[in-house]
């Protein structure tokens, strides 16, 4: 998988029924990608068994913490035998799909993907956490051709979109901005940024922990618009759990939060360390042809959407009720309403730090 080609994660929001029975066309599938990791090697886990952590695209640095706990043991020290990462990004079903279907006892997912599942499908779901405080939307320009810093800069441009539920993103962050498009054109694009450093369009709709990244050299400087931070303050890599799952394994999942907790707290600190495990190892993405220097940029970008200042008061992965809030507030732009009692159940994480203060420090 070539790294210009860009996840359908989040992009598929809005885009329709979830299609929790069928299989529909969200993306996030196990799929051919799917593989099964076994931890630190001589490490044995007792207690839980196997869990399967369905991930929200391939196995590239956003997964870092999970290849951290993995490799490091913490998985096994938690109580399982074995955790079995399911690459996702193949075109098939969502991580809430997999887990409905037992295929998956979390999955990697979004608020934008959760929610409809429980509005449209009535699907039994609850997010638990989040690895990303905010999520990585963004229209991205450059400074020495066109540059697209503000809500209010869009009026006159060519803004590439890419097609589908993207559009539903896109058309979220101008009604929160009060945007008029008219007053600029909307090119329908791939998931190449290079059609900003060929001047074919003006910004472009992107992952500012990527494609800012690719498009950066010599006489090219990124100018980055968020959309976390104008209007649409979804959050994002959620662990999204069956409800039963809360109610009958509630030690296991907390057991999978510890064992996440600690593997992030690693991610976060050594992000090379981080990139070499995913460019390299055979058990993560080393059939994903990536780069270690670029990985590692993309590793620095994505722990500041992780670490806040309300993470490093209350720990990695919670949400304070200011951004639960936000979020149900966001859904609602994109045509979403849904309850916080609905979609969230931040209760376990708390057990878990009240149970193990230790791990609220970074």
């Amino acid at each position: 998988m070539n790294r210009h080609d860009r996840r359908t994660f989040l992009r598929t929001a809005g885009a329709g029924a979830l299609g929790l029975a069928g299989l529909g066309s969200l993306a996030a599938c196990g799929g051919d990608d799917a593989s099964s990791s076994t931890g630190a090697e001589g490490s044995s886990g007792s207690g839980f068994g196997e869990i399967s952590v369905q991930l929200s695209w391939i196995k590239n640095i956003e997964f870092a913490g999970e290849y951290m706990a993995d490799s490091k043991g913490y998985y096994t020290e938690a109580g399982f035998s074995k955790v079995n990462l399911l690459a996702g990004g193949a075109a098939g079903t969502s991580a809430e799909a997999l887990v409905v279907s037992g295929k998956a006892q979390v999955g990697l997912s979004s608020p934008t993907l959760t929610a409809p599942a429980i509005v449209n499908e009535g699907a039994e779901l609850k997010i638990i956490g989040t690895t990303f405080q905010k999520n990585p939307f963004c229209l991205v320009s450059l400074q020495e051709k066109v540059p697209v810093a503000s809500a209010a800069d869009l009026a006159g441009k060519r803004i590439g979109v890419q097609t589908g539920g993207n559009e539903v993103i896109f058309d979220g962050f101008c009604t929160a901005n009060d945007i008029d498009k008219s007053t600029f054109t909307i090119v329908p694009v791939q998931y190449d940024p290079s059609v900003v450093a060929s001047g074919d369009v003006d910004a472009f709709m992107a992952y500012l922990t990527n494609e800012p990244i690719l498009l950066a050299g010599p006489g090219a400087t990124p100018v980055v618009l968020s959309f976390a931070d104008n209007g649409l303050p979804f959050v994002a890599e959620t662990f999204t759990v069956l409800q039963s799952t809360i109610d009958e394994q509630r030690d296991m999942l907390k057991a999978f939060l510890v064992a996440e907790i600690k593997g992030w707290k690693d991610a976060i600190a050594d992000p090379r360390a981080s990139a070499v495990l995913a460019a390299t190892d055979a058990r993560y993405g080393k059939d994903q042809d990536l780069d270690v220097e670029e990985q590692t940029k993309e590793a620095e970008a994505q722990n500041t959407l992780i670490v806040s200042a309300d993470t490093e008061a209350n720990g990695l992965f919670t949400m304070t009720d200011e951004l639960i809030a936000d979020n149900i507030s966001a859904l609602e732009v994109v045509g979403v309403t849904i309850t916080a009692e609905e979609l969230f159940d931040l209760s376990l994480l708390a057990e878990v730090y009240a149970e193990n203060p230790e791990l609220k420090t970074a």
